[in-house]
């Protein structure tokens, strides 16, 4: 395991997963949200986010957590895994809620500097939550649907799935010891 490649809507787990990953493994993580984003919640262009994502997937080794679908075709060609972490949709909203309450004022680990979860974000964040629940699972749907043979794919929908997932890498090779509850392939 060299390249992983992370989906899920927001508040699914991904970026903690990740960070988990990360240390089990050794591997750079890689979160979309510091090439989404430039501190002070400036949005990066289109242009940019694509090109920084190109950089980060033409790397030898990744753990590379997020969105930015622009460019999944590529990252998905390079990755040696798939993580798709499908959650329902009132936990995710609970999760992006809890996290804004208990980092408010503070940037996560996982986001620039400077860029502090408000509460005044909140709404027009879930208005967008809301607006792509769907199409952004059907989505995800697709690219495990056309995820190449080569790249072993596994869909976690719960906390004990994740849990079993990370009991089975191994802590410094990356290497998967026994398959993940509802491994796809």
């Amino acid at each position: 395991m060299q390249r992983v490649m992370i989906v899920g809507q927001p508040g699914s787990g991904k970026s903690t997963l990740a960070r988990k990953l990360g240390q089990r493994t050794g591997l750079p993580v890689v979160h979309i949200d510091t090439i989404h984003w430039q501190s002070g919640w400036i949005e990066r262009s289109r242009d940019e986010k694509t090109r920084l994502c190109l950089d980060v997937e033409a790397r030898d080794c990744w753990i590379f957590e997020g969105g930015h679908s622009a460019t999944w075709d590529n990252r998905m060609a390079r990755a040696d895994l798939l993580i798709w972490i499908d959650r329902s949709a009132p936990l995710r909203f609970l999760r992006v809620l809890l996290r804004t309450l208990l980092q408010h004022g503070k940037s996560r680990p996982d986001l620039p500097e400077n860029c502090p979860e408000l509460l005044a974000n909140l709404p027009e964040f879930f208005r967008f939550m809301w607006r792509t629940n769907k199409s952004a699972r059907a989505k995800m749907q697709q690219l495990v649907a056309t995820a190449p043979s080569a790249c072993r794919v596994v869909h976690l929908r719960s906390n004990r799935d994740t849990r079993n997932f990370l009991a089975g890498i191994g802590r410094s090779t990356g290497d998967v010891s026994h398959p993940a509850i509802d491994d796809i392939r």
